[in-house]
């Protein structure tokens, strides 16, 4: 069989941090970065007798994300003790949630090639974090820094199909927790992390195949390349009459191959049990309404509105609606001034190039969304060209001034005193006979080569349709006349 006859069947758990300051069952801190084992207590320690409690506020962002998503969220939930013996979960158990999850169902549509597409979601259920193993040649070490850091894992159903339709759902997925603003979002520190089960089956077969379990994948790059290598690996086994291991298998981006973990868990291996350290979750209903009721507009929203309501292309809705930050600051200035199209330009050209990172890098600029309106309407009414447009866009980085305020002190207003431009016309005329008379005999053409010696006369300032109106009349004078 070729590749081409196989199906790759892939489901992509996604374990999204919340954005609590405390862990989620104790008040100690969640925070990143910290030295090792100084943000553990009792109770993400393991210690006997201590007892857990709910972060209320990581309860109410697990509801956050399950109604944005579509999902139904439940008002009575169960914790579970799923028991494993790991170095760096001292309890020797994780705290999760396994028959009553708080949400199930919902799904993430997500745009790929233009073509917009839909992955359903098993569930959403709260867990805390274990901690971390650092392997150094001389030994193992453990920080416990991250047991009980509050989790969501996004469970999605076995619908994608491809490592480019994995990873489009991510980005998607990613762009909705950082605009609820549950989850920042961030895969270098951990706080957005994917395990992608993936199996190939002929064509046309119902019954999946076995699957292996890539885990752990912090980059969306090494997320394409780790997926694309395990579904030619597994067709490979297949085609040369070997089977497929269902086991956990990791990705080493220096080689771009997974390798062999261990062999895969099921549920039962885990002995699921209600945790008795634990009463089941209860959420007011009026609670859950509040919730519901305040959640944001969300990206998909805000693309189908742009393009709607506001004109723009899928392509322009699509960029700045890629960061909660872009999007505000673009319906900020349209708000201002009323040319959608053109400060989506602006924003997408001039803007974005000014940051490092759209999420945060919009509050470190100088100026703010009204003053990129005023300019934007500058160019509108002809007060500015677009090349000296771009001139003041600089001065405005550089200094956050209003742009009227750095047209009229570095004197940049276009000139439009027709005797001065006249003037300068008549000079540019009498210095060039030979393009005159080409002109006159026909090459309509070289009127680009005198607007370009009047734009160089007035260092750029000659407002151009105004320049080019004069220049007519006068090439145009001696014609009449004859």
């Amino acid at each position: 069989m070729s590749s081409s006859e196989w199906e790759a069947v892939i489901g992509l758990e996604v374990h999204a941090q919340l954005k609590t300051s405390s862990k989620l069952f104790s008040r100690e801190s969640a925070q990143y970065g910290a030295e090792p084992n100084t943000q553990v207590n009792e109770v993400c320690a393991g210690m006997p007798g201590a007892l857990p409690v709910i972060n209320e506020r990581a309860v109410e962002y697990a509801m956050v994300a399950g109604y944005a998503l579509g999902c139904e969220v439940h008002l009575w939930s169960q914790f579970a003790r799923k028991n494993y013996f790991y170095p760096d979960l001292p309890k020797g158990y994780q705290i999760s949630q396994f028959k009553h999850p708080i949400c199930t169902g919902g799904g993430v549509d997500y745009l790929l090639d233009g073509e917009l597409k839909r992955c359903n979601l098993t569930r959403i259920h709260l867990e805390e974090d274990a901690g971390k193993n650092i392997h150094a040649p001389n030994g193992s070490l453990v920080d416990l820094n991250r047991a009980g850091v509050p989790l969501i894992e996004i469970v999605g159903e076995p619908e994608l199909r491809s490592a480019d339709e994995a990873t489009a759902y991510l980005k998607e997925l990613r762009n909705i927790l950082r605009y609820l603003d549950v989850c920042d979002g961030n895969l270098e520190e951990g706080s957005f992390r994917c395990d992608a089960n993936v199996s190939v089956r002929p064509r046309g077969q119902e019954a999946f195949g076995t699957r292996a379990e890539l885990k752990n994948i912090n980059s969306f790059r090494f997320i394409q390349r780790a997926i694309d290598y395990e579904i030619a690996r597994q067709i490979d086994l297949l085609e040369n009459g070997e089977q497929v291991v269902q086991e956990t298998r990791l990705f080493n981006h220096d080689t771009g191959r997974t390798t062999s973990m261990r062999s895969k868990e099921e549920a039962h291996d885990y002995r699921y049990f209600p945790d008795p350290d634990l009463p089941p979750l209860v959420i007011a209903p009026e609670w859950s309404e509040r919730v519901k009721a305040a959640l944001p507009e969300l990206p998909g929203q805000k693309r189908e509105r742009y393009q709607r309501d506001l004109g723009l292309p899928a392509y322009d809705a699509d960029v700045l609606t890629q960061a909660r930050p872009v999007a505000e600051f673009f319906e900020a200035a349209v708000a201002a001034h009323d040319n959608p199209k053109g400060i989506a330009n602006w924003v997408m050209n001039e803007v974005l190039r000014e940051v490092d990172n759209p999420e945060e890098g919009l509050d470190a600029l100088a100026f703010g969304p009204a003053q990129l309106a005023e300019l934007v309407q500058m160019v509108d009414d002809k007060e500015l060209t677009g090349k000296i447009a771009k001139a003041v866009f600089a001065k405005m980085v550089e200094s956050g001034q209003a742009p009227t305020e750095i047209a009229d002190a570095e004197g940049l207003r276009p000139i439009r005193d027709e005797g001065r431009l006249r003037a300068l016309i008549a000079d540019i005329l009498a210095n060039n006979p030979a393009q005159v008379e080409q002109f006159r005999g026909g090459k309509t053409k070289l009127m680009g080569f005198f607007i370009g010696q009047l734009m160089q006369q007035t260092r750029g300032k000659a407002d151009p349709g105004l320049g080019r109106k004069l220049l007519m009349e006068e090439l145009n004078s001696d014609n009449e006349d004859g």
